[in-house]
């Protein structure tokens, strides 16, 4: 039996997460639950599997948390503090899928425990590339890239060597507005309408505008260090192939499933064996055929943007994670046009000199607080 804590269990990658703990219950034995919010679904969860611990981020909610579990025996806490206390509890696996800056902390704790981090939080390695990657180094952690992207990569690697690759290819799905051509009138809803993913709204947003791209390419510049001009984004809508590594041999290696992120995650649970998940195999001709298309970054400007943070390197990379952060929030609450969502993060980019590059896990999140207050300084007016 092996010890897992789940930091986001009630989001998109915790339940399903989950699902997959509960197929293969007598294999695991979990310690931490974690949620932002959802007092309902981390009590349920809890009590379901015994965890030691259970962490809620919104301190506002701790009262009702003692009382969903009140008679279990396990332990409530809240609050950024609990929630990096819960993160450093040594476990065999830690699931970090908690969404945005708020993760950093937590990712941070569990790699100083010096376990196997399966990272679901692209924030950490966009924002805290070199500081994260760093500490996996110094503590002996494990890194296991959850984003079926980089789990992608991560598989048709095995075997091969880092050195021998030529290439590695991205794919994405355009998102459900690849083909709206007045994206000025798009609505939160039709942003969250994805066609082949079900993600939670901030990251179906980030899919719409093509920043989950990318960040996720930022962030598999720190995994698999080829060199960003090996790094390349291909659009292609069906969602089968997940990425590709091509080699110095003329070889492509390319990584194909179904949408759906048990697969990835079921690849880093197991690893490095394999694991039985609920997926029907791929029914490739239904499927029929797979199309691929160059980004088209004069519509969607995301992927350029990170492009340039990533090889500006510093504080680039967080400021950029951080204004989106606050546009995206700003488009869901319906105080800006989708349209403005990448307008404003290359705003706050232009705003003068970016500070120094981070060093430590503090400068990293006093360069996201102040490129926040930057971001919402150019919200007040609109």
């Amino acid at each position: 039996m092996r010890s897992i804590s789940i930091l986001g269990a009630t989001g998109s990658v915790g339940e399903q997460t989950i699902d997959l703990i509960r197929r293969n219950a007598a294999d695991w034995k979990v310690v931490a639950l974690t949620a932002n919010s959802n007092v309902a679904g981390l009590a349920a969860a809890a009590r379901e599997f015994g965890a030691q611990v259970a962490v809620v981020a919104d301190e506002r909610r701790l009262g009702d948390l003692r009382e969903a579990l009140a008679g279990s025996g396990i332990e409530a806490a809240a609050g950024r503090a609990a929630l990096c206390e819960a993160a450093a509890r040594p476990v065999d696996m830690t699931v970090a899928a908690i969404v945005g800056c708020a993760g950093l902390g937590p990712v941070m704790a569990a790699i100083e425990q010096g376990g196997t981090i399966a990272l679901a939080n692209k924030e950490a390695l966009v924002s805290a590339g070199e500081v994260m990657t760093a500490a996996v180094a110094r503590h002996g952690a494990t890194l296991l890239p959850t984003d079926s992207e980089h789990n992608a990569i991560f598989q048709c690697l095995q075997g091969g060597r880092i050195g021998d690759v030529r290439s590695i290819t991205l794919t994405a799905s355009g998102g459900p507005l690849r083909l709206v051509e007045d994206l000025s009138s798009v609505t939160p809803e039709q942003a969250v309408a994805h066609p082949n993913w079900d993600m939670g709204a901030k990251i179906s947003v980030d899919s719409a505008t093509m920043f989950n791209k990318g960040l996720e390419l930022i962030e598999a510049h720190h995994l698999f260090p080829v060199g960003l001009d090996r790094i390349r984004i291909v659009v292609h809508p069906q969602s089968v192939i997940h990425s590709m590594v091509e080699y110095r041999d003329g070889s492509t290696l390319a990584q194909l499933g179904p949408s759906d992120m048990r697969v990835p995650i079921a690849s880093c649970l197991a690893w490095p064996a394999r694991m039985d998940t609920p997926m029907a195999p791929l029914d490739l001709p239904a499927i029929g055929e797979l199309s691929f298309f160059r980004p088209d970054e004069a519509r969607f400007p995301a992927t350029r943007l990170a492009r340039e943070a990533a090889q500006a390197g510093g504080a680039a990379p967080a400021v950029l994670n951080a204004a989106n952060e606050v546009a995206v929030a700003a488009f869901l609450d319906r105080k800006i046009a989708f349209s403005r969502i990448a307008v404003l993060v290359e705003s706050v980019l232009d705003q003068g000199e970016l500070p120094a590059a981070p060093r430590t896990l503090e400068e990293v999140l006093r360069v996201d607080e102040d490129a926040r207050r930057r971001a919402t300084r150019i919200l007040e007016p609109a």
